[in-house]
Formats: structure tokens, C-alpha cells, sequence
């Protein structure tokens, strides 16, 4: 709490809140949330053109899930800014695209032919897991990850195709589940719980679970959240945020494009942006994993416009997550 505190006021906060003398009570708020959640919030503000910031665990590393989409789009829109590219140009669904989550390209036959337009506007409002597979695929994810460590050089770990989450993740289990490919993790999805998911993927490798490295499915995501893969400091997802939101990462036309689309983002209506309420503008991504979830985005209220990057760890229920995040912004707002 004292860091907290100590942060708040060194960081400008009085003049970034304008409330005189209202540092105590925004501590106050902020500390009783995550006293009253099972497990641990992650907060980032940032005023844009003022560069004041507000932290709370914002330096310490945390699982971003799809808000790595954001760098995968800004790699895009910056090819067809240069011409290398085009919108209108179309990707074949392979089979090995498909990966497990929301969206509509899984519905979508083997062969159909998606334009980037589609596949961006899926990947960013509806988080299209396999959508976004197809762009890295189309990209490269060298370059991708080489755009994201022009913009923020430090900060951010290496990104990867969201198939190959999967991979790492499983593979903590049994190094055998790296052959695994989308479609497999598809139909493990399908199971209604980890016994279930446990049992099918012993059928699908030949493996006993007494070959298991480790005991659970929460035991592999913990092991794979501990490295740096997909993850970052939330003060180093806001500089990229930082970088797009004031035109250094892309020029004003593809930046209006892109931040166009984050405003129509339809996942997380739960989340910061229902705490921000329905006169504040939120171009923003969201992102969920197991005990992970995410939102971040840049908030306009008509007078200012602020960076937002929030995260919560440590409960299995999305609800109760997504709860967290919007009381995080219904905080924030009474603030602004």
C-alpha cells in the first residue's frame, strides 16, 4: 500500500485526476478491490501528451493473452500503408489454421478466401483466434515481433501463433503434445472439464498420466505464464499503446483505421469498458487465458484522453475477473 501511495504522488496524480487532495481516497478504492479479490490486479493510466502515469504492479511481468493482437495488426496496417500490401487482398483457409476460440473464421470450410480487411476486423472485435493465425502466418512472426521491439524495445516478451500457446502449454504435460496441431486442440476443448481434457489427451498421445510431468492443467499453465512468451510489463503495453494512439507507430490514416476498429471491440463488454460507462469512447483489445484476463485500450472522455492497461490474475471464474476489471474502471471514472 505504502508503494502504492508513494507512486500515486510521485507520478503527478493530483494534477492527472484533477482532484486536489484526492490521492488517499483513489489508494483507498484501488487497495480495498484487490483486497477483496482472490487474487491480484495490474493497472497502468497514462495521460496522453502529458506522459503522466499511475501504477500498480504495471513493472511486474503478466500474461497479456490476445492483447499481442494489437502488434500483429499494427504490422499489418503499417504494409498496407507502404503498399506492400493491400486490404482487399485474400488468404486461403488452410485446415492447419484453425485454432480453438471465438469467432466466425472457424465456421468457415477449408479453401474459403478471407481478405485482410475480414480477417483484421475478426482478429481485433471479436478476438478470431484463428483469423489472427492466419495474419501471423501471412506476416511472419519475425516481423511482427521485430515491429513490436521497434516501437516498445524493451518490456515485451516474444510473441507466438496462438496455436502454438496451445503447444507450450501441453507440452508442459508431455513434450509428445508439441505434434499437436489447431484441430486437436479444438475438439479438446470440446470436453467439459479437466478430467475430461486430462483423459483425451492420453488417448491422443499414447501416454499414461503417470508419464505426466506435471499433475494438472493449472500446474502447465503456471509453468508456461512463468516464461516470457506472450507476456510483458503493462507500463510496456501501454508505451505501444502510446505509440499508436499519438501517430508514431503508423501514419493518421491507418492509425484512424485501427483504432476505428478497437472501438467497435464486441468482447469484454464486461470488462473496463462497462466501468468507464456509456459516455466515454474505448478503443481497446481484450484478452482471457486461464486464470488470466486482460483489457486495455485508449479512453477519450471528451476532454482528455488516457492510456488504460489492466490485468487479473489467481480465479478460475471469468466472471469474477471480468467483475474486477469493470470495478477497476467504474474507479477510475469517478476519478476523471
Amino acid at each position: 500500500m505504502r508503494r502504492w501511495l508513494t507512486r500515486l504522488v510521485g507520478a503527478g496524480l493530483l494534477s492527472l485526476w484533477g482532484l486536489p487532495g484526492a490521492a488517499a481516497p483513489l489508494e483507498s478504492r484501488l487497495a480495498a478491490l484487490e483486497a477483496g479479490f482472490p487474487g491480484e490486479l495490474g493497472v497502468h493510466v497514462r495521460e496522453l501528451d502529458g506522459g503522466r502515469t499511475l501504477g500498480w504492479r504495471d513493472e511486474e511481468p503478466w500474461y497479456l493473452a490476445s492483447l499481442v493482437k494489437v502488434p500483429v495488426a499494427i504490422e499489418l496496417m503499417a504494409r498496407v500503408e507502404a503498399g506492400a500490401l493491400s486490404l482487399d487482398d485474400r488468404l486461403t483457409l488452410d485446415e492447419s489454421d484453425y485454432v480453438d476460440g471465438a469467432g466466425p473464421t472457424n465456421w468457415a470450410p477449408p479453401g474459403t478466401r478471407l481478405s485482410l480487411e475480414t480477417l483484421l476486423e475478426a482478429m481485433l472485435t471479436v478476438s478470431d483466434n484463428t483469423a489472427t493465425d492466419m495474419l501471423i502466418r501471412h506476416l511472419g512472426l519475425a516481423a511482427v515481433n521485430a515491429r513490436a521491439r521497434a516501437l516498445v524495445p524493451e518490456g515485451l516478451g516474444p510473441i507466438t501463433a496462438l496455436v502454438d500457446v496451445r503447444r507450450q502449454v501441453y507440452a508442459r504435460l508431455h513434450h509428445q503434445a508439441f505434434a499437436l496441431d489447431g484441430l486437436d486442440f479444438i475438439e479438446l476443448q470440446k470436453r467439459d472439464d479437466d478430467p475430461a481434457r486430462l483423459d483425451w489427451l492420453s488417448r491422443r498421445l499414447g501416454v499414461p498420466h503417470s508419464a505426466w510431468r506435471l499433475p494438472s492443467l493449472d500446474a502447465a499453465f503456471d509453468a508456461y505464464y512463468a516464461g516470457a512468451l506472450n507476456s510483458g510489463r503493462l507500463d510496456a503495453f501501454a508505451e505501444l499503446l502510446a505509440a499508436l494512439a499519438e501517430g508514431r507507430a503508423l501514419g493518421p490514416e491507418a492509425t484512424a483505421r485501427l483504432l476505428g476498429l478497437m472501438a467497435r471491440t464486441r468482447s469484454g463488454e464486461r470488462r473496463l469498458k462497462a466501468g468507464f460507462g456509456p459516455a466515454t469512447s474505448f478503443s481497446h483489445k481484450t484478452g482471457t487465458q486461464r486464470r488470466r484476463a486482460c483489457d486495455a485500450g485508449i479512453v477519450d472522455t471528451g476532454e482528455r484522453r488516457r492510456l488504460v492497461v489492466a490485468c487479473v490474475r489467481g480465479v478460475a471464474e471469468v466472471a469474477m475477473a471480468e467483475r474486477a476489471l469493470h470495478d477497476i474502471g467504474r474507479v477510475l471514472r469517478e476519478h476523471w
